[in-house]
């Protein structure tokens, strides 16, 4: 991975903390994804959004995959793809628990 990538990566990861953390414990909008797929709430929305415009600007060609987007194909045909749980570990999230993380990640295929 190009050292400018774990910058990017970093730096982004940290201010999506940010942003979980302005919800979390506070007034949460949660609901169930149905299936066996579990919880997802507002916060983990606002944290792909973040993620998602801040990593796809800096590097438009890479390939995109979040548990809170829809699955983009074209992601396969990129040499590099963005990987991202928003919030790892939303059920502790909603409960103001703090055994949850932002989890982002890079695959070089």
């Amino acid at each position: 991975m190009p050292a400018d990538d774990l910058a990017l990566l970093t730096a982004a990861a940290e201010a999506a903390g940010l942003v979980a953390l302005g919800y979390w414990r506070g007034q949460l909008k949660s609901w169930d994804k149905g299936g066996a797929l579990g919880p997802v709430s507002e916060a983990d929305l606002a944290v792909n959004d973040h993620l998602e415009a801040v990593l796809r600007a800096a590097r438009p060609d890479y390939g995109w995959l979040s548990e809170e987007s829809a699955d983009d194909k074209s992601r396969l045909d990129a040499r590099r793809c963005f990987i991202v749980d928003p919030i790892d570990g939303t059920r502790a999230f909603i409960e103001g628990q703090e055994g949850f993380s932002v989890a982002v990640g890079l695959d070089e295929g």
